[in-house]
């Protein structure tokens, strides 16, 4: 039974997968749009939402936990200097997943996930 049990796994080892979605989350605050699987990018939203919330906060232990998240530093100014404040009067809902059909290799439905404007 899976009571309780949320995520999902993706076929994958748990460092892997954390490993993962933050390389996604990384690719998504670096190019500002990224193109993946549907599953994938809801999953990864959550992620980024909190990345963000923690980039309004700016102070040194949210720049830490970003750190230890985010694999580049270059990503994590950016987080800070340049997106972080363009949200500062939202309150949160600051990634958009649309689906763009289906991937011409294995027809698995994929979705673009933006940071909204």
């Amino acid at each position: 039974m899976r009571h309780g049990v949320s995520g999902r796994s993706f076929s994958r080892s748990t460092s892997h997968r954390v490993m993962m979605y933050r390389n996604l989350v990384t690719d998504l605050l670096r190019y500002e749009k990224i193109v993946t699987t549907e599953a994938k990018a809801k999953e990864v939203r959550g992620f980024a939402e909190r990345m963000i919330t923690l980039g309004k906060d700016g102070t040194l232990q949210s720049r830490r936990q970003v750190l230890a998240f985010i694999n580049d530093k270059q990503v994590a100014d950016k987080l800070f200097d340049e997106i972080a404040p363009k949200y500062a009067q939202r309150a949160g809902g600051y990634v958009r997943l649309v689906r763009i059909g289906r991937r011409a290799g294995d027809a698995a439905p994929t979705a673009q996930l933006e940071l909204v404007k």
